[in-house]
């Protein structure tokens, strides 16, 4: 048994066979004579009709399908729905309906006016059916890496990169720390058997009942009162956490124990007098919602905020191609799935550690040059893409969808050994988001061009900022404005501190440095020497117009995303996963339009677009 898209349970035993399309069709059919007068080559409906089997054959998603039962809607139809629905952004209703009576959508699908013996209709069902058969294959991505591997087949993705993200906002309403409470005690009082609820209930000393999701009634306006809720609520929640503790639980009674245990643990505090009160502090990683727990409270920006997930993205400059997508939950760093988005230029190229490489002309930090061997670091674990209890058992099949995806680009590109040779260089562009020490050693040490942006150093006040102190490597030292010299101290990470303060007291320059009464001290980090040279690249005007040309094309191509407003910037499901799967497939439409645009076509010898 399978969870289908909106919470329901689909017999995993896969009791329907694939339908299969007609694939020779009528010529005299109304709907196809009209549409092949009227649209353009280049319009999607006119790709999806003329190409629709070459890219989603049936057989493509004959795996998800058992070889006994009555016939499913041909999944090349339902595919193309699929496609049209996120490119326009239409619930599912609606985009059945679109099915039903725009004769576009029923051109794109191969299966003419109403008289041609094609599905007339289908319920929305369907597009339900067919999203948790794809979550639950093992390659759930086929649908947007069909797109990828046409346009590389055509010789449209190069060897450059340009990453950026974007927030998804959640589609569940943000709870307060109450809320939270009562929420999770009330699912953990759900998932429990008759035995252990009645255990439960007996511990519980608020007289709340938890049997409504709605708010006690009290004089809010009353801090006493408020501070009573709070306090009884919490301690319902840590009787119920102590009733647990040590016993063996099945699966959803552990999940629910869990989401309980973080949701008190995040926002409270406990006074002297053994008082529980909401603490003056926000939790790193709080979790803003019961009914989503992986949304997370995210910032684009110091000034702007927002509640859900990010949607990463990796774009071809030169075709605007998306070439790979990712969702995280809404405070996850961008540099933190960066890798992720390029590992087809990273496994492509080899994948081994290597030495720091030699710096590209003279690399200077203040008026001293650096130099000579990285201290600490190299490289870093890569955090995960969604930590829950989850994420085990998706690794293998992100392995296997990883593995596929390369071998499929790899024979692509073999078919376009022709391509531009202003491609023939490996570049990742991306803002100061991407320009980690971490994240530009692993370019350099794959052979990657770094044309991310590194963040300068800043010191409050006007004073003396990092960029003003000499760094020398070579000695491990650090050198003043006033020429005092101090020793680097390096600590287990990797990186180090050089500390001022025997020459602070009696520096005439003090006032323009530091307030500190310990003085003046300067942090270096385990990849100073990388940073450095990315700060030293990004002066150069050549690179700064080669930075400002590029990289603003993932901003378009987000824009286009984002455009829509039902499943564009808001999410239309919930949890990671899910997220993740409809932004990629919202990427699969997008790359679909633009290779419309470009004017793709299948050939004898593959796909091809018009050369200009």
């Amino acid at each position: 048994m399978v969870e289908n898209h909106i919470g329901g349970i689909l017999d995993r035993e896969w009791t329907v066979t694939v339908g299969l399309a007609e694939r020779q069709g009528d010529l005299l059919d109304d709907v196809t004579r009209f549409c092949d007068e009227t649209l353009p080559e280049n319009s999607i409906y006119a790709v999806l009709h003329r190409e629709r089997d070459r890219l989603f054959p049936d057989e493509m998603f004959a795996d998800l399908f058992s070889d006994r039962g009555r016939r499913s809607v041909p999944p090349s139809v339902v595919a193309t729905v699929m496609v049209l629905q996120r490119l326009e952004g239409l619930s599912d209703r609606e985009a059945v309906e679109r099915y039903s009576f725009d004769a576009r959508w029923r051109y794109a699908a191969g299966v003419g006016g109403y008289d041609c013996g094609g599905w007339a209709s289908f319920a929305h069902t369907v597009l339900v059916d067919m999203r948790a058969r794809l979550g639950a294959s093992d390659d759930d991505r086929r649908i947007f890496n069909v797109t990828v591997e046409a346009a590389a087949a055509a010789g449209l993705v190069g060897v450059k990169r340009v990453l950026d993200s974007t927030p998804l906002y959640d589609a569940v309403a943000t709870m307060d720390t109450i809320t939270l409470i009562r929420s999770a005690i009330r699912g953990l009082l759900k998932v429990a058997d008759d035995e252990l609820e009645a255990e439960l209930r007996s511990v519980l000393s608020s007289g709340d009942d938890y049997a409504s999701s709605a708010k006690p009634q009290i004089d809010w306006d009353d801090p006493t009162a408020r501070e009573a809720l709070i306090d009884s609520r919490a301690k319902d929640a840590f009787a119920c956490l102590a009733v647990l503790d040590g016993r063996e639980l099945d699966v959803a009674v552990a999940e629910a124990a869990e989401l309980l245990a973080k949701v008190v643990g995040q926002d409270l505090e406990e006074s002297v007098d053994g008082r529980f009160r909401i603490a003056r502090r926000v939790s790193k990683d709080r979790i803003i919602s019961t009914v989503d727990p992986e949304a997370r409270h995210g910032h684009k920006t110091s000034s702007r905020g927002f509640d859900g997930y990010k949607g990463h993205a990796a774009v071809d400059p030169d075709s605007e191609i998306i070439t790979d997508t990712t969702v995280t939950p809404g405070n996850a760093g961008d540099a933190s799935v960066a890798e992720d988005l390029i590992d087809d230029l990273l496994d492509d190229h080899g994948d081994t550690e290597t030495e720091d490489p030699a710096p590209q002309g003279p690399t200077t930090q203040g008026p001293t040059t650096t130099s000579g061997t990285k201290r600490g670091g190299g490289k870093g674990r890569r955090p995960g893409r969604n930590k829950n209890n989850k994420a085990a058992a998706r690794t293998g099949r992100a392995e296997a969808r990883r593995s596929a995806r390369k071998a499929r680009l790899e024979r692509s590109r073999a078919k376009s050994a022709g391509r531009d040779e202003r491609n023939a260089r490996r570049a990742v562009y991306g803002d100061a988001a991407y320009g980690t020490g971490e994240f530009l050693s692993r370019l350099e040490q794959a052979g990657i061009e770094p044309m991310c942006k590194t963040q300068l150093a800043h010191a409050p006040g006007g004073r003396f900022s990092k960029e003003q102190f000499a760094i020398n490597l070579d000695d491990d030292t650090v050198i003043c404005p006033a020429g005092a010299t101090a020793d680097i101290d390096w600590g287990a990470d990797g990186g180090g501190m050089a500390h001022f303060d025997e020459h602070c007291a009696n520096c005439p320059l003090a006032e323009y440095c530091t307030t500190a009464k310990g003085g003046r001290t300067i942090r270096i980090g385990p990849h100073e020497e990388v940073l450095a040279r990315a700060r030293q690249r990004q002066a150069d005007p050549e690179w700064a117009t080669n930075y400002r040309a590029t990289r603003p094309k993932v901003e378009r191509k987000l824009g286009h995303l984002m455009r829509r407003k039902h499943g564009g910037r808001r999410a239309r499901v919930r949890g990671n996963r899910k997220v993740d799967a409809d932004f990629n497939l919202l990427a699969a439409a997008q790359n679909l339009a633009r290779l419309a645009v470009l004017g793709l076509r299948s050939t004898v010898t593959g796909w091809a677009v018009p050369t200009p």
